[in-house]
């Protein structure tokens, strides 16, 4: 099979790991919920040597994200774990970071709840959440751009669709997190940061 490769995660990396890079300096072990390509997994766990990257999504998935792993080995990055958010298990052990990208627009409403479901029984006490992708505030979008690609996301899944940014964190505060910082991406994304309190 051909390598999957995204040219969002090409643009975007270097700036999300301006972020990582701060956020997750005192973390040791990463669980990324929706490794996608793996493109991601393989730069972050390269540049930030000092944290074990656990990667994980769907089933389908994992072949492109090992072929990444393959061609990019680190000693800190491990093979992907199943997780489907539509019948979660609870993994073997807890971690202190949590990583995910453009993963909750994708996803439905219904999945976002098992999403944060799951963070909090996985994300250990003191552990931070970093969270990537578009938000809408107060019901409104930031961009025109945005305001078009949510109609193409609803466009091939009506399920799917940018979420608002207050709505998501009602979900954080009711899984025991808190959040810490709200930072304004390239290409109209932020970066939520949240840390868990409870």
């Amino acid at each position: 099979m051909t390598k999957p490769f995204s040219q969002a995660c090409e643009n975007n990396k270097r700036p999300i790991l301006d972020i990582l890079s701060r956020v997750f300096a005192k973390q040791n072990k990463v669980l990324e919920i929706g490794s996608g390509t793996g493109q991601h997994a393989v730069y972050f766990a390269e540049k930030l040597p000092f944290l074990t990257w656990q990667t994980s999504d769907l089933a389908t998935n994992h072949a492109g994200i090992n072929q990444w792993i393959a061609d990019f080995p680190s000693a800190n990055i491990k093979q992907p774990l199943t997780i489907d958010l539509a019948a979660t298990q609870p993994l073997r052990e807890n971690v202190d970071a949590i990583y995910s990208a453009n993963t909750l627009h994708i996803i439905s409403w219904s999945l976002v709840h098992n999403f944060f479901e799951l963070i909090g029984k996985q994300l250990s006490q003191n552990g931070i959440l970093c969270i990537y992708g578009p938000f809408n505030y107060h019901g409104k979008y930031t961009s025109e751009s945005n305001a078009n690609f949510d109609l193409w996301l609803k466009g091939r899944d009506e399920k799917s669709g940018i979420r608002d940014f207050e709505a998501v964190c009602q979900l954080a505060t009711k899984a025991g997190l808190s959040l810490a910082e709200d930072i304004e991406m390239p290409a109209n994304n932020r970066v939520l940061v949240f840390k868990k309190v409870s």
